[in-house]
This record gives C-alpha cells, sequence and structure tokens, in this order.
C-alpha cells in the first residue's frame, strides 16, 4: 500500500509506501492516521502514521472500520461495537452505545453509528442536533455529519447550521463521503458525483456529472444484497455491496399503544384455580383450523397450476448436470435435437434447462438480467433505424439505456419458415445453441481485448444479449467499406492486430478451460472510441478439453475464406485454427483485399493465394494497401515482419503455425519497430527455422 502526501497548495507531491504484505479486508484513514484489518486467521488490525498505536493491543474489530483523531472504532464479529485509542470522548466504555449495528462511521472527534433497526447513535464532540429516522449510511467530517435515510435522499447537521444544498434535497444517493469540511455523495440513477460543504462545491456541486464513478469497492461477497449493476464495475465473480436496509424483527421496540388495553372479564370458572388452555374447546377449534387451513392452501396450489397450465409460467429448474442440453457445447447441437424431438408440448425446453444451469451454477452472477420491455422501448420495438448489423445469431441493434449507457443488442431471431423436414427446427436449434454458447463463455470470461457482455433477457421465445456498444464499429468496415479510417497508418493497423492477438491469447493460454473461438474474422473485431480492437461475437467458439489436444467436432464451423483447411478437411479442431484464420486477418490489414475477392477477371480469389507468393519473394511493397501512405523505412521493415509472421499463421499444417503467445510478442517487437530502427530478418519469427 502507498500514500501521497500533498503540500498546502497542491503543487509538492510526496510518495511513500507504507505497507506491503497479506491482504487487507478493510481500510479506512482520517486526517492523520491510516488503519486496515490484515486478512488471516485473527484479522489483526494495524494502523499506520501513528506511532503512538499499539498494534499488539487486543482488538475485537473485524470490520467496518472509522479512524477519527487518534481513535478507531470498528465492529466486532458479533456487530457490537469497539473503539481504541486516546481520545478518551470517544473510547470511553460508557459512551459507547451497545447493541448490534450494520455501520459505523467517524469524524475527526465524534462517531456515529447505524443500529440493525435503522437508528442512529452519535457520541463524542458531536455539533448539532441528531435527526430521528431510520438510515443506512454515515458520512462524518469536522463538526458536522450527513446521513442517508431508506429512501436515498441525504440530511445533514452541524456546526453554524450546516444542512445539506436545497439543490440537492430530492437527490437520490447511493454512498457518502466526507473528508473535513468537504462531503460527497454518488447518485443513483447514473453513479455521477456530487459534492458539498464550502463556497465552491455548494455553487456548483456536479463534480462529474454523466460520468460514472464506481460506488464501492469490489468484493467477494455482500452482507445484505449486491448494487444491481456492479457487473460494469467489478470483474468475475466480484460484487459491489448495497447497504444493509433496517432489520424489523421481534427484537425491535414496539409502539405503545394507543389506550390502555381493559383488562379481560372472567367468569367463575376461570376466577378460581388455574385455567387450561388446552381443554376440549380449544383442541376441538384448533384441529377445525388446521384442517380449513390445510384444504385452503391446496385449492390455491391447483388454482395456481392451473393458471400456469393456462399462461405458460417460466420456472428455473437447474435439473441434473448430466441430463440432455447439460453437455459440452459440441454435444448440444445433437443432444437438443433428441431431446425436443421427444419432449410433450408442455416439458421445459432444453435451452430453458440450459439458461437455468448457468443461472443456478452462478456463472451469470454479473451480469444483468434486463427486461424485455426495456429493450423494446430502448429500440423502439427494434426498428431499423437501431439495427447496426448481425451476429451469430441475430440482429445487432444500437440503443441507449436509461442510466445513458451506450449498448449493443444482439437479438436473435427465429428462422423462417421452409418446406424441408425437420429444416426450421435444426436451424432454431443453432441460433439458441449460438444464444447460449455467447452468454455461458462471456460470463465466464474477461478481459480487456474482449468485448464486455453486460447482461442478456430470456423472455418466451425472445433471446438477447447486452454488449457495450463500440463505436468505431467493425475492422472489416475501416478495411473496406469506410471512405476515410483513423487506420490510414502502418502503425495503426499493428496496433489493431496485436490488440486481437493479445485477446485470443487470453483465450488460448489463460482461459480454463481453454477457449477455441472458431470464428476469427475481420468482422468480429470491433474497435472502440480510442481504437482499441476486442474481439466479439463468441456464438460458435467452444471449450477445449484438457486432457486432449484436439477436439473432433460434430462438423467444421466457421467464416469462408477464414477457414483452417486442416480443421475444415479433417474435423480436426485445435487453437491452431484460430491461429490460421488470425493470419488470414493479417493479410487483410496489410494488402486491403478481403479474405474471398475477385481478380481484375471477376474470378473469386484466396487472399492467402494471392499475397502469400509476394511475401515469400520478399515483394510485398508490391501488394500493400494503396489507401495507407507508403511505409517509411522504418516502418517497411516492421510490415515486412508481419507478413512473414502472417505467412507462418497460413501454412497448411497446424504443428508448423506459431502460437498466439509467440505471435504477441513478435506484433510486439513489430509495433516497436515502427518507432525504432529494426533489425529483423525472415529466420528473425519464432516459428521460422
Amino acid at each position: 500500500m502507498v500514500c501521497w502526501r500533498f503540500s498546502n497548495n497542491g503543487t509538492d507531491l510526496t510518495y511513500k509506501r507504507i505497507y506491503v504484505g497479506p491482504l487487507l479486508t478493510n481500510l479506512d484513514s482520517g486526517n492523520s492516521h491510516i488503519c486496515g484489518i490484515v486478512n488471516g486467521t485473527n484479522n489483526s488490525l494495524q494502523c499506520w502514521q501513528w506511532h503512538e498505536f499499539n498494534s499488539s493491543k487486543n482488538s475485537l474489530i473485524t470490520s467496518n472500520l472509522a479512524v477519527g483523531q487518534d481513535f478507531v472504532c470498528g465492529l466486532s464479529p458479533s456487530s457490537q461495537i469497539q473503539c481504541i485509542g486516546t481520545f478518551i470522548n470517544v473510547t470511553d466504555a460508557n459512551a459507547i452505545p451497545s447493541g448490534n449495528y450494520n455501520e459505523v462511521a467517524a469524524g475527526s472527534q465524534h462517531v456515529c453509528a447505524i443500529s440493525k433497526n435503522g437508528t442512529l447513535s452519535c457520541w463524542g464532540n458531536m455539533v448539532g442536533e441528531k435527526p430521528i429516522g431510520q438510515f443506512i449510511s454515515l458520512a462524518l467530517g469536522d463538526n458536522r455529519s450527513c446521513a442517508l435515510r431508506t429512501n436515498r435522499t441525504v440530511v445533514c447537521w452541524g456546526e453554524n447550521g450546516f444542512s445539506l444544498p436545497s439543490s440537492l434535497s430530492e437527490t437520490f444517493f447511493e454512498t457518502l463521503e466526507a473528508k473535513q469540511d468537504v462531503f460527497c455523495g454518488i447518485v443513483t440513477s447514473n453513479f455521477s458525483l456530487f459534492c458539498w460543504g464550502n463556497d465552491i462545491f455548494n455553487s456548483n456541486p456536479a463534480v462529474f456529472n454523466g460520468v460514472e464513478v464506481v460506488p464501492g469497492p469490489c468484493i467477494n461477497s455482500c452482507p445484505c444484497s449486491p448494487l444491481p449493476p456492479f457487473g460494469r464495475f467489478c470483474s468475475q465473480e466480484l460484487m459491489i455491496c448495497r447497504h444493509c436496509p433496517p432489520i424489523v424483527d421481534g427484537s425491535s421496540p414496539s409502539p405503545p399503544p394507543l389506550s390502555p388495553t381493559p383488562m379481560p372479564t372472567l367468569t367463575p370458572s376461570q376466577s378460581t384455580g388455574r385455567s387450561d388452555p388446552w381443554n376440549r374447546r380449544n383442541v376441538a377449534f384448533l384441529v377445525v383450523g388446521c384442517v380449513g387451513s390445510l384444504m385452503i392452501s391446496s385449492v390455491l396450489v391447483i388454482l395456481f397450476f392451473m393458471y400456469c397450465k393456462i399462461r405458460g409460467c417460466r420456472v428455473h429448474d437447474s435439473g441434473r448436470l448430466d441430463e440432455a442440453g447439460a453437455g459440452t457445447p459440441s454435444q448440444q447441437g445433437s443432444q437438443t435435437s433428441q431431446v425436443q424431438g421427444q419432449s410433450g408440448p408442455h416439458q421445459p425446453p432444453v435451452l430453458e434447462k440450459r439458461l437455468s444451469q448457468l443461472i443456478s451454477m452462478g456463472n451469470g452472477g454479473h451480469l444483468e438480467e434486463f427486461s424485455l420491455q426495456v429493450l423494446l422501448q430502448v429500440t423502439n420495438n427494434f426498428s431499423e433505424d437501431h439495427k447496426i448489423g448481425t451476429g451469430s445469431f441475430g440482429s445487432v441493434y444500437r440503443a441507449t439505456l436509461e442510466d445513458g449507457r451506450e449498448v449493443a443488442i444482439k437479438r436473435a431471431e427465429a428462422s423462417a419458415s421452409s418446406s424441408y423436414a425437420g429444416g426450421t427446427k435444426y436451424r432454431q436449434e443453432d441460433k439458441d445453441s449460438a444464444f447460449l454458447n455467447e452468454l455461458e463463455l462471456l460470463s465466464l470470461l474477461n478481459h480487456k481485448n474482449l468485448v464486455r457482455l453486460l447482461g442478456y433477457c430470456e423472455d418466451n421465445n425472445e433471446r438477447v444479449l447486452v454488449f457495450e456498444y463500440m463505436n468505431n464499429g467493425t475492422l472489416h468496415d475501416h478495411l473496406h467499406r469506410l471512405e476515410s479510417s483513423p487506420l490510414r497508418s502502418w502503425t495503426a493497423r499493428i496496433k489493431v492486430a496485436l490488440d486481437a492477438a493479445r485477446g485470443i491469447e487470453y483465450l488460448h493460454e489463460y482461459a480454463v478451460p481453454t477457449v477455441i473461438h472458431r470464428d476469427i474474422k475481420s468482422s468480429n473485431i470491433l474497435l472502440n472510441a480510442t481504437l482499441k480492437a476486442k474481439v466479439s461475437d463468441f456464438g460458435l467458439s467452444l471449450m477445449d478439453p484438457q486432457d486432449d489436444e484436439t477436439h473432433l467436432s460434430l462438423r467444421a464451423a466457421g467464416t469462408v475464406g477464414y477457414m483452417d483447411p486442416e480443421y475444415y478437411r479433417l474435423q480436426q479442431l485445435t487453437t491452431k485454427s484460430d491461429v490460421y484464420s488470425f493470419g488470414v486477418m493479417m493479410l487483410e490489414l496489410l494488402s486491403g483485399y478481403k479474405a474471398i475477392h475477385k481478380n481484375e477477371n471477376g474470378v473469386p480469389r484466396n487472399v492467402v493465394d494471392f499475397i502469400v507468393p509476394y511475401i515469400v519473394q520478399d515483394e510485398i511493397h508490391r501488394v500493400l494497401d494503396r489507401r495507407v501512405p507508403p511505409p517509411t523505412p522504418f516502418e517497411i521493415e516492421a510490415v515486412s515482419y508481419v507478413g512473414y509472421l502472417a505467412t507462418d499463421c497460413t501454412t497448411l499444417e497446424g504443428r508448423d503455425r506459431p502460437t498466439m503467445t509467440e505471435i504477441v510478442n513478435n506484433l510486439e517487437r513489430a509495433l516497436q519497430a515502427c518507432l525504432a530502427t529494426p533489425n529483423f530478418s525472415r529466420s528473425n519469427t519464432d516459428s521460422s527455422t
């Protein structure tokens, strides 16, 4: 852990490392001190920049650290408050409230805490009158405080009549923070940051308006519930937690009755001696009540199932993992057709069973489940005006969500009817399988060069995936359609190739199990606003077995011109099939020709057959894309080097092709060579001799 210190004028910055060791599970700082909980069997409390602090002193604090002036408070495993330090007004045992609490916050000289039922307790040198009500979060500064109500509005109090600016009185906040005189909150609707507390912020509270600020740390689990859109802030298996709501239970004090309850009048038999609660009359009432309740429950259950039968209720049933439809993606095509052929009209389809398994196993935990109504609204009922392209299983639409996020929405489309026996069902099953493949794989994968899946919608017959929107479209459009493109330099093109290679390398080398994309091509490489390239469209992808080098798929899949001839001929799939496709794409980048294009006589021609002979003869300059300025003496070496690399990738036998890691290393060297004097030769490529 490192810290920075600023001078009073903010110009002098001092950098210092203050901790290295096991992970810290909790961290907080005051104006001078920093404290953390060290992960381990004892969850010990440590503090830095605090010479008087005794780290050997017993501390039961395990969570919710709150650091003030010469004191630190927190919660014990039993949710009770403990404070240690030398500031007696806070640490005095008689001052610390008893009971169970959700949250503790500290100012410089006072502390406030929120109990399990949402009430507020404060002690120390607090200034102002504590508000009444139920709260979920706190932020304390110097002689001033703010609290977040259960309806997510904020109330503030403190010296000199401190209060929340009136312009923010109806703003809903997700969380609050404070330091000295300044308070900040993240707005619930769009995660903008607003601050108040001094003249500068009070006149213009919007610090980051329209720019998303992460509303909390990404952690493994939450004590109550996660924040719904945490998937766009956190990586796989991590989440951001919401503040715990008040608990209303029997331990909460009940309100006093409005009027005294009258004493019941006793009959002579009741007033003499002890009454028996289990007399015959009471037993009869109990039996009749139980039987009646059982009959009513049975009728309600029957009515519910009749309703579901008529309306088609959906029940997520994960089923057994070894049932049909739960196999590997390579088996799904045959299994789906077999099971659906035997299904009755009311049996759950295999698609729904696989989706339920995915959800119940937690793979989709960081994804949002969008309602169909929301997606219809933002795409104007999937109108053609919003359509921007097609994917492996349907059309892609551009839309803006209510929170301002631009997204790409991929919608599976039902196959057109066909007179061919069984043809329609087979094609629809392929699209359903592609939908689930992409959902399953991208819920497991996370890399800066893979297009990010934000969520999904599965409603009746609608299958929809929601992705981050890539502003600059596909690499294919930049190479073959756009009149003007920022990819009009060799440096930019090599950088795009390197970005895509890193994404594929992640699939091959770091994903567990290995993922084979099977459809690498220029139209599946997307570019964001900064021209960072990301791999997309995982509808045809397969997970590679760990115990074998190859995978015999049911049938070859891919795009003509990019497909590995060895895979097509022998039905033998390996990671080297993706390498071949990537080599074809590199030839596209260099030449500007499509994978399959027509020659001068109008005859279809393969880019590998056309370009590779020029590269082998050291005449790559004759086939370079004319829309890019001729390479400089420094660039020509790098461009030639990439050409040799593409040639190695497109050799007929997969075993002679380089790995994606070798390709990444070579492209990094080529990119550096565009800016420095290179020293490359044909023999430098790792897969050449």
